[in-house]
C-alpha cells in the first residue's frame, strides 16, 4: 500500500512512565510487520536535548561545525536531524512520513489523536488520556471504560483491532 500523508492511520499509546509503552509498540511493529504492513514509529522525548549521534563521527563533527540540518546516507539507509526553533506538532511531524500504512506514535497525550492507553497495575491505577480520544485499553486491570479492553500480552488482538479498525478500511 502507499497512502498520501493525510490517509496514513497515526495512533499514539499513552500511559505513564514505566507502563510498558515501548514494549507494547516494539511487540505490535513486529506482528503487524508479519502481516505484511509497513510500519513508520515516533517517539516523544519531553526534554530538550537528545543526542543520535556519536562524537568523532563525521556527522557530528558537520553538525558541532554549525550545520542545521544533518543528512546521513547510505545504500540501506538514511537518517536526518535538525536543530528547531520550537517543537514541532505532530502533525508537522507526520507530515514528513510517507510510504508507510501506519504511524505508531509513543507519546503525545494531548494531541489528541485516536490512542491506546497503557496501564499496568504495577505502576498505576490513573489514567492520563482523554477518553474522547481513547479508542483502546491495554492493561491488566479489569476494567470497563467503554472500549475495547486487551491484555497486556495480547498483542494479536491488539493487531487484529488496528487491523480491522485502520488498515483494512484504506485496502
Amino acid at each position: 500500500m502507499n497512502h498520501d500523508r493525510a490517509s496514513i492511520p497515526l495512533i499514539t499509546v499513552i500511559g505513564k512512565s514505566g507502563s510498558g509503552k515501548t514494549t507494547l509498540i516494539e511487540r505490535l511493529i513486529i506482528e503487524l510487520s508479519k502481516r505484511g504492513y509497513r510500519l513508520a514509529t515516533v517517539k516523544h522525548h519531553s526534554h530538550s536535548g537528545f543526542d543520535i549521534d556519536f562524537p568523532g563521527k563525521d556527522s557530528w563533527r558537520f553538525a558541532r561545525a554549525g550545520s542545521c540540518h544533518v543528512v546521513i546516507a547510505a545504500p540501506d539507509k538514511i537518517a536526518a536531524y535538525r536543530t528547531l526553533d520550537r517543537e514541532l506538532t505532530l502533525d508537522e511531524i507526520a507530515a514528513e512520513i510517507r510510504d508507510v500504512d501506519m504511524i505508531l506514535v509513543e507519546g503525545y497525550k494531548n494531541s489528541e489523536k485516536p490512542s491506546i492507553e497503557v496501564l499496568r497495575a504495577a505502576n498505576s491505577h490513573e489514567m492520563i488520556g482523554s477518553p474522547e480520544q481513547r479508542i483502546a485499553l491495554a492493561s491488566d486491570l479489569r476494567l470497563e471504560i467503554g472500549v475495547p479492553r486487551f491484555h497486556l500480552d495480547d498483542i494479536e488482538g491488539i493487531a487484529r483491532f488496528l487491523e480491522e479498525r485502520f488498515l483494512r478500511e484504506i485496502e
